[in-house]
């Protein structure tokens, strides 16, 4: 886990940079700026928007006694995406819009699932009780 944490901390903002200096070449420094700036603000209001949507679909689902998973891992994938989304950076900023896109945010809902069942059939993700 330590080498794909650190794996993680090196190459991803090392891909995220190259990524803004060739943006840089091509439409040049002050409107990669600028673009990187109102990617930021744009992801925060869509995520502020499409969080609550999301916290309104659990409270829905707990009043009318169904289990609320399908819509936590909607919330799950929207507090990501916007949390990409603060990262500067274009290759975060795709996915974290992607993934705060209700038309594509089944797929990533999708692996958060298979990644959750894999750790809890494996017994590395455990819910414990107080």
């Amino acid at each position: 886990m330590l080498k794909w944490l650190v794996a993680a901390i090196i190459i991803i903002p090392t891909v995220e940079l190259w990524g803004i200096i060739k943006m840089g070449h091509v439409i040049g420094g002050w409107p990669t700026f600028g673009l990187i700036l109102l990617t930021g603000f744009l992801g925060a209001k869509l995520a502020s928007s499409e969080g609550r949507k999301a916290f309104a679909d659990v409270q829905v689902q707990l009043q009318s006694g169904k289990p609320p998973g399908h819509a936590m891992l909607n919330g799950i994938c929207v507090l990501i995406g916007g949390l990409l989304l603060l990262l500067p950076g274009f290759f975060s900023d795709i996915i974290g819009i992607t993934m705060l896109l209700p038309i594509t945010r089944p797929f990533y809902r999708l692996l958060l699932f298979k990644w959750l069942e894999k750790k809890v059939r494996n017994g590395s993700f455990v819910i414990r009780r107080r």
